[in-house]
């Protein structure tokens, strides 16, 4: 079993193939000695053995989707039983409930090599470090986004300095109706971060699409961001290309921008450097091989869509503490080819994907 942790934690620069991954996965969560109770009891209904017969990617299709299913268990029910007694009991993170009730994740440091990796990323693509400080436009708990801009902060050097916003009550007053309202509450956000800005040395800012671009209507706010800050982080919502190139190229053009996909079901998806031959200016790469995205035929699930097409995001988490083999996000985007220096495919042109089974608000996160 050893063996098994060893594969499922190897630090981030030597990673393990996408095999050894999966087999590993299988073994320590569906042992009784290591897995948890919610796998453990599961594997009785599956119909194959999961530590015999999944031992690619591909055999991950063979899982049903049971992320909704973490919106109501007892987390003590997600936690590995081999990640028990370690002294200290799990972090819980929650999804932004886009659709619906929220769903529940169990951390224990999955996110801190994911965090590591992302602020190489970042080095690859221009953004400062140890020079200024970090300004966090975004929820705190239940969601991990603070965590993690948090870590990054620490790592890069930075002062971190969150305004803390509440991303379901935006939601609450769009479905409502009450635009008025959401509005308000924006300008409240900007009223603070200005205030950050105005008095202290910030080089990086993290912040949504929709209030990057508020930002923008906001000059003396955006005067302040164009003076200081370095490198923009985005992420929570989609962008569309025409904006991200008005932000990047004409709003803030002396800042490196670099986005963020991901979620708390399967953390982030750094936009990595652009390479010869990008047919689209903003790529994410998922953490390899802990994370796959697959991008599925919304007509015909089996099937995966080739290379330049697009697709309903498939995603899949291996961690030790988390198993998702299987989730269907309410995500469409374009599959991309591995490059140098990234394992596994890439995503492009990511936006909500909607079948009429549930109203997607973004709102501003």
């Amino acid at each position: 079993m050893r063996d098994v942790d060893a594969v499922l934690g190897t630090p981030w620069h030597e990673l393990p193939s996408a095999e050894a991954v999966v087999a590993a996965a299988m073994e320590w969560h569906f042992d009784p000695a290591t897995g948890s109770r919610f796998w453990v009891e599961r594997a009785a209904s599956l119909p194959f053995d999961p530590r015999k017969d999944i031992t690619t990617v591909a055999d991950l299709n063979r899982f049903p989707d049971v992320s909704d299913e973490w919106r109501d268990v007892p987390v003590e029910d997600l936690l590995p039983a081999g990640l028990r007694g370690l002294g200290r009991p799990p972090a819980v993170w929650e999804s932004g409930g886009t659709t619906g009730a929220p769903k529940r994740t169990v951390d224990l440091g999955q996110w801190a090599r994911n965090t590591r990796w992302w602020s190489e990323v970042l080095d690859q693509r221009g953004f400062p470090s140890h020079d200024g400080n970090l300004l966090f436009l975004g929820p705190t708990g239940p969601h991990v986004v603070a965590e993690v801009l948090r870590d990054i902060a620490r790592l890069r050097g930075a002062v971190f300095f969150p305004v803390d916003f509440d991303p379901r009550w935006v939601r609450r007053c769009l479905r409502d109706g009450h635009t008025d309202l959401a509005r308000h509450y924006v300008d409240h956000l900007l009223d603070q971060a200005e205030r950050v800005l105005a008095s202290q040395h910030v080089s990086l800012l993290y912040a949504t699409p929709p209030l990057l671009e508020a930002i923008a209507e906001r000059p003396r706010l955006a005067g302040l961001v164009r003076d200081q800050v370095r490198g923009i982080m985005w992420g929570g919502t989609s962008m569309d290309p025409e904006t991200l190139r008005l932000l990047s190229d004409e709003v803030f053009p002396g800042a490196a921008f670099g986005g963020l996909y991901g979620n708390t079901m399967m953390g982030g998806a750094p936009q990595r450097p652009a390479v010869p031959g990008d047919t689209h200016a903003c790529v994410f790469q998922p953490f390899h091989p802990y994370v796959h995205l697959s991008l599925l035929d919304p007509d015909d699930l089996s099937r995966e869509v080739a290379y330049g097409e697009h697709g309903r995001v498939c995603m899949r988490q291996l961690s030790p503490e988390v198993l998702l083999p299987y989730v269907l996000e309410r995500d469409i985007a374009v599959r991309v080819a591995p490059v140098a220096g990234y394992a596994g495919d890439g995503v492009a042109d990511v936006r909500p994907f909607t079948d009429g089974d549930a109203k997607i608000i973004e709102g501003v996160y």
